[in-house]
């Protein structure tokens, strides 16, 4: 069974990482950082990183995804444009804006939804709501991930593993070993369930490295 947590009917907020600013497909996300510029308090790069839980939230929905891959834009990069050769004039100079951003890519693995008891649980698999643009993405914290892998009946699941190989894009063998040494340190599943989770790591760290001597 799960490991005990607190049950509220409200979540804690948590930081908010960015917005969606376009899709690839139904599950494959693209959300644009925060920062300084938009937000007074930005994320930091312990907040994204790698494998990260993030949450959808918008009026009618709330989706779940992972962090798999990230990408840092320049518009200015390789810019062929005319350059000053010499200090620009103070008087005349305009005000800058600095046209980067990081954009980090997010596999929508399921959603949260509510219970019957004020409580929460997790359903695993393609979400059936599109999720507009705009919507604020916020990182989720230990809680909310445990209430993820909870089914309706209070009983642990991953039932999204074949779901997130598929999805995960070029690096899905290693994102999926890294959640799964994560739901095993959290102690979040026991007895025959955190066997079955050591049996499924085992298996994709031996397919990443046989997959590596190729």
């Amino acid at each position: 069974m799960l490991s005990p947590m607190r049950q509220s009917s409200k979540f804690t907020t948590n930081c908010q990482l960015g917005k969606v600013v376009k899709s690839n497909s139904h599950c494959d996300y693209i959300v644009q950082l925060d920062t300084s510029n938009d937000v007074d308090s930005p994320p930091q790069i312990e907040d994204y990183g790698f494998g990260q839980f993030v949450k959808f939230e918008s009026s009618r929905h709330w989706a779940v995804g992972i962090i798999y891959d990230s990408e840092l834009f320049n518009s200015s990069f390789l810019n062929s444009g005319p350059r000053l050769t010499s200090a620009p004039d103070p008087v005349f100079t305009p005000d800058l804006i600095q046209d980067t951003c990081i954009l980090l890519s997010v596999a929508l693995v399921g959603s949260l939804q509510n219970g019957d008891d004020h409580t929460h649980y997790g359903l695993h698999g393609i979400p059936r709501v599109v999720i507009p643009a705009n919507t604020p993405v916020s990182q989720m914290s230990i809680d909310e991930v445990h209430t993820f892998h909870r089914s309706a009946d209070g009983k642990p699941q991953f039932s999204y593993y074949s779901h997130l190989l598929r999805s995960g894009g070029a690096f899905a063998p290693q994102l999926t070993q890294q959640v799964l040494s994560e739901l095993i340190a959290t102690e979040l599943f026991s007895g025959a369930e955190q066997r079955a989770l050591q049996v499924l790591r085992k298996e994709m760290s031996w397919k990443n490295a046989m997959s590596a001597m190729r």
